[in-house]
Order: C-alpha cells, then sequence, then structure tokens
C-alpha cells in the first residue's frame, strides 16, 4: 500500500466485525482498521473495495482534547467506490473492536460529520455499542425528486404510507426517507442502480431509508427498513446506522413519536442477513442514539 521505490507501506492490519446483531452471520459486516497511519485516500478506498463491504472504517488517533489518552480517535469511512462522512454500523463495529482491544466504556471519534461519542458495555458475552449522532436535521423533498425516487425504485405513489411522508433527513448522513403501506412493498426490492444512483448523487443522498411500520406494535415504534447504497456500488446496506438516526429524527419531527422514546428497526431480513437496531430519544436533546451488538467475523 502507498508503495516508495525501496520501502513499501506494510499492509495493515483489517479486521472484519458484524453490527447490529451477535451472529456473524447476520447484520452488517464492517471492516476495521485499528491503525491506519500512513494510509492514503487511495489506499483506504482500495481496502474498501478489496473487501466489498458497504463501508469500512479507518483510525487515527484523535484530538487529544477531545478523550483521555487512547480513548480518541480520527476515523473516516470508505465505501467500495467512495468515502462517506459518516457510518453508523461501521462505528458500532469499531467501537466494538475498540472494546475488545482496549476493554469497554467510552470513546469519541472525531469523523467528517463531528464528533461521535460512543459508549461500549458488555452483558452477558456480548458487547454493545451507543453512538450518540451529530445534531439531526429534516427537510422537505421536493416533488420532482420524490417522483424520479418513486420511478427509479418502480413504486407507485399510492403504495406510500400517507402518515409517513417522504423526506429527506440527516443525522450525520443525508438519506430520503420513504415508508411503504405494505410489509409486502417493502419486501419486493428490484430498482434502477443507476438512475436511482444518478438521483442519489445530485441530491447528496449516501442512501435511501425505506421503511414499514409494524401495525402489531402497540406503541408505534416497531419498524422494518431497507437501505439501496448505489451511491457505494453496493445495491443494498443490511443494517444501516446512519439512517436509522436519521430517521429517528424524522420520527420526532413529524410527531410519529413522543420526544423521549425508543425505536426498534429490523433491517436485513430479506437479505438473510438479519439486524436489529435500537434508536432512543431523548426529551431536549436534538441528538439521536443508535445501540446494537457487535460481533467478529471469524477468518
Amino acid at each position: 500500500m502507498s508503495p516508495s521505490d525501496d520501502h513499501p507501506t506494510p499492509r495493515p492490519e483489517v479486521l472484519r466485525y458484524t453490527a447490529f446483531a451477535t451472529d456473524p452471520a447476520g447484520g452488517n459486516p464492517a471492516g476495521v482498521v485499528l491503525d491506519a497511519a500512513g494510509l492514503g485516500d487511495a489506499d483506504m478506498l482500495a481496502v474498501a473495495a478489496e473487501l466489498g463491504y458497504s463501508e469500512s472504517a479507518f483510525l487515527t488517533p484523535g484530538p487529544a482534547d477531545l478523550a483521555a489518552e487512547g480513548r480518541a480517535f480520527t476515523v473516516r469511512y470508505f465505501s467500495p467506490q467512495a468515502e462517506v462522512p459518516f457510518c453508523g454500523h461501521a462505528t458500532v463495529a469499531t467501537a466494538v473492536a475498540l472494546a475488545e482491544r482496549d476493554g469497554p466504556g467510552d470513546f469519541v471519534f472525531a469523523t467528517r460529520a463531528g464528533t461521535v461519542p460512543v459508549s461500549v458495555a458488555k452483558s452477558g458475552g456480548t458487547l454493545r455499542a451507543t453512538l450518540t449522532s451529530v445534531e439531526p436535521h429534516v427537510e422537505e423533498a421536493a416533488a420532482a425528486d420524490l417522483d424520479e425516487a418513486l420511478a427509479a425504485l418502480g413504486w407507485r405513489a399510492d403504495e406510500l404510507d400517507p402518515d409517513l411522508p417522504p423526506r429527506i433527513a440527516f443525522a450525520g448522513a443525508r438519506h430520503l426517507v420513504l415508508a411503504a403501506a405494505t410489509r409486502a412493498r417493502l419486501a419486493d426490492l428490484s430498482y434502477d442502480f443507476d438512475r436511482l444512483k444518478a438521483l442519489m448523487l445530485r441530491l447528496d443522498l449516501v442512501t435511501v431509508q425505506l421503511v414499514w411500520r409494524d401495525p402489531e406494535s402497540t406503541s408505534g415504534t416497531v419498524f422494518h427498513a431497507r437501505d439501496p447504497f448505489p451511491v457505494g456500488g453496493v445495491v443494498e446496506d443490511p443494517a444501516t446506522g446512519a439512517a436509522a438516526a436519521a430517521f429517528g429524527a424524522y420520527a420526532r419531527e413529524l410527531g410519529l413519536v413522543p420526544a423521549a422514546a425508543e425505536l426498534t428497526i429490523h433491517q436485513g431480513v430479506d437479505m438473510g442477513r438479519p439486524g436489529v437496531l435500537t434508536v432512543t430519544l431523548r426529551e431536549g436533546d436534538a441528538r439521536v442514539r443508535v445501540a446494537g451488538a457487535g460481533v467478529r467475523i471469524p477468518e
């Protein structure tokens, strides 16, 4: 990697973890490089492309004023095709990897999207990480852009849930939130990859957050989600922490849930990689917390 004429840079150790699941076959896999010192952008992109996961995280020592020594890191995230400002599942995977190496507790990540605190706790042999997003915001989606998104997805407007209107939500990265009226509509995902990618690049979207609210949830806080990710070179992201954080902000902004609430998002089921994301909203705090388990993927 980054070879010089006489002294090529040694290849860093690349760890593989899955986030939002306790089974390595579930959740969303991520590459984790705990020591990315000396790697350039092209090197990190090459590692991410070789792994083929939706994102990989690359760490270097963080600013000294963020946290105690060894608990603050600068983190960059790469998909197989591009750098992204923030990635929730790779953040969870990275925090679990650090906790295994350095012990559970609090970490602070300096990301392109802002400062992201992460805490890791161990219970019953399982490590579980909770990230706190940057300040979120939610905005209207232009009618023409919505029409183009639906056309690229092959969805009709009457297949949307009228109680969950389309919005663009941000909690570290931008996501277009579209809610399906039925579980069957969510399950049937076959879209125009290039057409959706072009729209997403124009709108600076990282994923499209497709959701369905489970009517059997008496609290109205259980959802299923799928996230097309063509801008990253991936058809679908199995469990998307950044989108879950954005969706938490969306749900609160639209009054779908109380100001203080806990949401459960099931994702990856239709891909055969089931995962569970817990989204916590606190009254008086605009930030969104996303939690999930993580486990190393055997070599």
